[in-house]
């Protein structure tokens, strides 16, 4: 029996029709199987980062009190560019096609990861290192700006009606996949090793399992076909998507904006945020912050399909409204429960606060297929970057700079309370084409 399917259906309606003109045909499920995956690798990449800030602290900027603020200013400055990685890429797959962008993306983002395990080390190049790593890191920043609008876009394009926001859940899914493997190698990595082996080149070891992970998607990704949605509209609706997003959707910016700035508070505080909170704040070693990051991402996992499929039974905004009043109310208690000092209570902190962060699949719908990766980089992308890249930083530096431990929950919240109204004004999109 499908999931939710005693549950009646949401009434279907859309703020703008869309101007394409569907098949309505789907794609076949090696291609859907491949697409889902292969978001793999861009949250496997930036959640390695997090995992290691300590480490590359010490490794890249040399260690000591401010060290840390430069690893996640470094995270922050660079996820700038995915908005502008996203506007680019997301114009060239509005006129040429989801498929070209998804193997451009990803063979861009296997150079940058490859680069990175041949960077010196703070201790053999000074600040040159530090500066290197900036370059590498808004490299890849840039190349995954359009990557997971464009998998999202693919999934929801190539999935039959009526089940779009389970398959289009796929990616929030294989992102926690990606999630999983990077911190079970960075604590298999830092378990393994010593400091002096792992300062020295057992940092390398994550990047370049990643550069691999890479190399692999880019060839699954070969084989992908276009979608119907894209192949099944006139080539003139595609000359100018930036204009015509502009123009017909910016309703649909506002709203997925706010929808991408609570899942990123939630993502990028609640689940990537926790394993330096867990070093930093309360004391927890570094392999048994990673492995309690651990637990966190595996309930991400079993928890995202049921949300996608729970909205397609009982509507995204439904589902949206109560991801938002879970992170308004819980964030704050669970990061009490991750200073008491206690594993168990540290561990239900960290697992309840990540199922905040599962989204539902509402952002593409606000889109017709003529511009919808153009707007998802105007909207989705802004707003990842905002309160994205630069979450991790604020929570660490408001932290410090009030002294108090609670401060990360509280900025969850904040932004939470604050995409409320808009969520709740929003018009039920799920069914459109």
């Amino acid at each position: 029996m499908p999931l939710f399917a005693a549950l009646p259906r949401p009434p279907r309606q859309a703020e703008h029709p869309a101007r394409g003109t569907a098949t309505g045909d789907s794609l076949p499920r090696t291609s859907i199987a491949v697409a889902a995956l292969s978001t793999i690798v861009e949250w496997y990449d930036f959640t390695l980062y997090l995992f290691m800030a300590t480490i590359l602290s010490r490794v890249i900027f040399g260690g000591g009190t401010e060290s840390l603020l430069a690893t996640l200013a470094v995270f922050a400055v660079s996820y700038l560019l995915r908005p502008l990685g996203a506007l680019v890429f997301g114009r060239f797959g509005d006129r040429f096609g989801r498929r070209p962008v998804l193997l451009a993306s990803m063979a861009v983002m296997a150079a940058a990861m490859f680069a990175t395990t041949l960077l010196p080390t703070h201790a053999q190049a000074g600040a040159t290192a530090g500066a290197a790593f900036l370059a590498l890191r808004c490299l890849m920043a840039f190349s995954v700006g359009g990557e997971y609008s464009a998998i999202s876009t693919y999934l929801y394009e190539g999935a039959r009606p009526g089940r779009r926001g389970l398959i289009a859940s796929l990616a929030s899914m294989a992102s926690e996949i990606g999630a999983l493997l990077a911190v079970a190698v960075s604590a298999i990595t830092t378990t393994m090793l010593d400091q002096a082996a792992l300062d020295n080149w057992g940092w390398r070891i994550p990047f370049a399992f990643g550069t691999c992970l890479a190399l692999a998607t880019l060839a699954a990704r070969s084989t992908l076909r276009e979608t119907p949605v894209f192949a099944g509209q006139p080539t003139g609706e595609t000359h100018r998507p930036l204009r015509f997003t502009l123009r017909t959707h910016r309703a649909g910016l506002y709203r997925t904006f706010a929808i991408s700035a609570l899942a990123s508070i939630a993502y990028y505080v609640g689940i990537l945020y926790v394993p330096t909170f867990l070093t930093s704040v309360s004391g927890f070693p570094e392999g048994s912050s990673l492995w309690l990051s651990t637990v966190a991402s595996v309930t991400v996992i079993a928890v995202t399909p049921f949300a996608g499929a729970l909205s397609d039974r009982i509507g995204r905004r439904t589902t949206l409204l109560v991801l938002c009043a879970a992170a308004i109310a819980l964030p704050v208690f669970m990061f009490a429960l991750m200073t008491s000092g206690s594993v168990t209570a540290a561990l239900a902190g960290a697992v309840v606060l990540a199922c905040t962060a599962v989204g539902a699949s509402a952002a593409a719908e606000q889109f017709a297929p003529a511009g919808r990766l153009t707007g998802l980089a105007l909207g989705a992308t802004a707003a990842t970057a905002v309160f994205g890249g630069i979450a991790p930083y604020a929570a660490e530096f408001l932290t410090q700079a009030t002294g108090w431990n609670l401060m990360p929950g509280a900025l969850v919240a904040a932004v939470a309370l604050s995409v409320l109204p808009v969520l709740a004004r929003m018009p039920e999109t799920s069914g459109q084409a």
